[in-house]
């Protein structure tokens, strides 16, 4: 099967960037450096094309309340023209996915799945909106999607709008004209970096892309690729799926409880995976036989995804579910799923790195933090 290519595919390409199979598209992993990519977005600004998110639109009089009934969370309760972290769980409250919902009008919402999940979760809100007056419409060929993350993200984007952003507050998005073109934007991102995403037609992409580059090139803003995209979000401690979260996962399993609203008053409180999920929260509460944890290592050896957690005695006690050197702290970063009893900050435990157990210290996440 071939590869899907975003409106922006020849722009990458004349940028000289690596491009990779990410989910079926052909994605730019980087461009140069890797590092210099990520320390971009820290410390200045980032842009990256996201066209490959999956954009689902649901409308109708009653898409608030099918969508209470589709998700975990509580959307109909969500103000017009904000965002809300959500995900959607089977039956027995397994993760199908981790989402991002804004609210565009009364009835109206857009659905932003990770593209790996896109038609699954497509597929599950058709199957889920039987009985509500709600359309659910596959909106992925509708939108290109770029974001420009890091602190000078502001000003870079200020000097091609005129929306009000000191106005715009995190999770929420605007109708917008940006470089004379017609968008919807949002100060949402994946990278722990104030920012905004720009949701805009495919064939304006490139003429906003190019417009972006030219108002950040004193800004040092720099093209950046899914590889930094990745060490970015791991370093803000931010789950990715098929890692952090998966279909064997509740979010309490992922210490993502929060996203779990019992107490929805649409639909008398009933919805998806409810009551896998009553059962799920009250074994967290009790006696949880694993969490989420942070781990840094002293060493120079990368804790990778998959590699076993042992203790003092060698016994396994979890496992590696994303790993990387943190540009950003200069040690390696791993998250991983640990045996309740060896996950508080400070415990001392080992990776097993083909064979070799080396030191690694628990820790809170995230592991960065952006100063407000």
């Amino acid at each position: 099967m071939s590869l899907r290519h975003t409106a922006l595919d020849a722009l990458h390409r004349s940028l000289g960037a690596t491009m990779t199979d990410f989910a079926g598209w052909d994605m730019p992993l980087r461009y140069g450096s890797e590092r210099e990519e990520h320390l971009a977005v820290r410390n200045r600004a980032g842009l990256f094309d996201l066209s490959h998110m999956g954009e689902i639109t649901v409308s109708g009089p009653q898409a608030g309340a099918m969508l209470d009934h589709a998700l975990v969370g509580f959307i109909s309760a969500l103000g017009v023209l904000r965002a809300r972290y959500t995900m959607i769980c089977r039956e027995d409250g397994g993760i199908l996915d981790d989402l991002i919902v804004y609210r565009t009008a009364e009835d109206e919402y857009m659905v932003v799945a990770n593209a790996s999940n896109a038609q699954v979760v497509l597929d599950a809100l058709t199957e889920r909106a039987e009985g509500f007056d709600a359309v659910v419409r596959d909106d992925r060929d509708a939108y290109a999607l770029i974001a420009v993350q890091g602190p000078e993200a502001n000003g870079i984007l200020a000097s091609v709008t005129d929306a009000d952003l000191p106005g715009l507050k995190y999770y929420a998005l605007l109708p917008a004209t940006v470089a004379g073109r017609q968008v919807w934007l949002a100060r949402t991102g994946y990278t722990g970096e104030d920012g905004f995403e720009v949701f805009c037609a495919p064939a304006d992409a490139e003429h906003l892309w190019q417009a972006l580059t030219e108002a950040g090139t004193g800004a040092g803003l720099v093209p950046c690729g899914l590889s930094c995209r990745d060490t970015l979000r791991l370093e803000a401690g931010m789950p990715l799926y098929g890692h952090e979260l998966s279909t064997d996962l509740t979010p309490f399993d992922a210490g993502l409880g929060r996203v779990v609203r019992f107490d929805k008053t649409t639909n008398d409180g009933a919805f998806v995976g409810r009551k896998a999920l009553e059962q799920a929260a009250a074994e967290a509460e009790s006696n949880p036989p694993r969490k989420l944890v942070g781990l840094v290592s002293e060493g120079k050896r990368v804790p990778r995804a998959e590699y076993d957690v042992v203790d003092a005695d060698g016994t396994v006690i979890g496992r590696i579910t994303s790993g990387t050197p943190s540009p950003t702290l200069g040690r390696p970063i791993a998250i991983a799923y640990l045996d309740a009893a060896h996950a508080e900050p400070g415990t001392a435990v080992a990776v097993d790195v083909r064979g070799k157990h080396e030191p690694v210290e628990v820790v809170a996440l995230p592991f960065y933090k952006r100063a407000r």
